[in-house]
């Protein structure tokens, strides 16, 4: 039985409590937050006596064994290298970290630890990602050259700590475009940046004062503060010559919320987002293909619970991370590359 404490108990941790308290291999053991009364609802609330304010003293607890961090991300990786140095198994919430630096003393961490770590990259685990991605290793797409996605909200800066630089690290791009260019990078094979070229846009706020239209908010909602971008774009370069372009926003003047994600090939290519759709041809004809899946769209919870299973899993011997330290080094790489080409107005060669 593995013995789990969720380190952070805000809105995206019941993702992780859920599925830990679901599973025949999983308990629940211990929660910690630094706000006492959200800490003690949700210990309550799920029947767990363990209750931590100080990260450091779960971590210190010897009946823990793996530990879930979701906390703002630039805690990240302090509370990740603490857990690692003492014996403890890690699944962290994307992104890895909130710098470039704190990715790679994570990532040494990994290795002297010789613990797991998974980063949190939950579209991995998603069915219709899992069902392409047998497609691809059986080549059916064939090499894969070119790839998009998009995540547009049109009034969805969730304010707090994820409208904080100094928290956050950056708003859209490293909140949302973390996941659509880890999801496109790693169907395409995970190839290796060459350079990157970004772009990011200061112009509405955070737009708090609309009327008749509600949005998410995060629990320390503050709309004086506000020091992210509202937009962000940008274009991946790899060096097999394979190309990835992304956008993505907090708010934006669209019609509607929008997400989208697709990769090219020479044999084929696929829609995942909003939903699974393979085209290919044969005979000299195209076709369009829908794949008879339960979840041909993108699954939230279903995902959580699969991503939370292979933690489970890896920490008792018996998979390898499908989303280890190194995926989340070269992720931090691309996103923090992205940022510094849109702060110079130049491209960022990378190697």
């Amino acid at each position: 039985m593995l013995k789990v404490g969720v380190i952070g108990v805000g809105s995206i941790s019941e993702y992780h409590i859920r599925p830990y308290l679901a599973h025949e291999e999983a308990e629940l053991a211990a929660l910690c937050d630094i706000h006492k009364e959200r800490l003690q609802e949700k210990g309550k609330r799920f029947n767990v006596q363990k209750l931590y304010t100080d990260y450091r003293d779960l971590i210190k607890d010897p009946e823990i064994d793996a530990v879930s961090i979701c906390t703002w991300n630039n805690s990240h990786a302090e509370i990740a290298i603490t857990a690692l140095e003492a014996g403890k198994h890690v699944l962290v919430e994307k992104p890895l970290s909130r710098t470039m630096e704190e990715a790679v003393k994570v990532a040494e961490a990994v290795k002297k630890s010789g613990k797991i770590l998974q980063v949190g990259f939950v579209r991995r685990h998603a069915s219709n990602v899992k069902v392409l991605k047998k497609f691809i290793d059986h080549g059916d797409l064939g090499e894969i050259y070119y790839a998009k996605a998009s995540c547009i909200r049109r009034l969805g800066n969730p304010g707090g700590w994820f409208s904080d630089s100094g928290r956050s690290g950056g708003g859209p791009l490293i909140d949302l475009g973390v996941h659509m260019i880890d999801l496109c990078w790693y169907l395409m094979g995970k190839p290796k940046p060459a350079s990157v070229s970004g772009s990011t846009y200061r112009k509405l706020g955070n737009r708090a004062h609309i009327e008749n239209l509600s949005f998410y908010k995060a629990a320390d909602y503050d709309e004086k503060r506000n020091t992210v971008e509202d937009l962000a774009n940008g274009y991946i370069r790899f060096e097999n010559g394979a190309t990835l372009y992304v956008d993505v926003s907090y708010t934006l003047h669209a019609k509607e919320e929008s997400v989208t994600a697709s990769i090219y090939g020479e044999k084929g290519g696929a829609e995942i987002e909003p939903k699974l759709l393979i085209v290919t041809e044969r005979h000299n004809t195209i076709l369009n293909m829908a794949p008879q899946i339960d979840h041909p769209e993108f699954d939230f919870q279903e995902a959580f619970y699969h991503e939370i299973d292979h933690f489970v899993q890896s920490c008792l011997g018996r998979e390898k991370p499908l989303s280890p330290v190194e995926d989340g080094v070269e992720i931090m790489r691309i996103l923090t590359s992205l940022y510094e080409s849109a702060r110079s107005g130049r491209e960022v060669v990378l190697s």
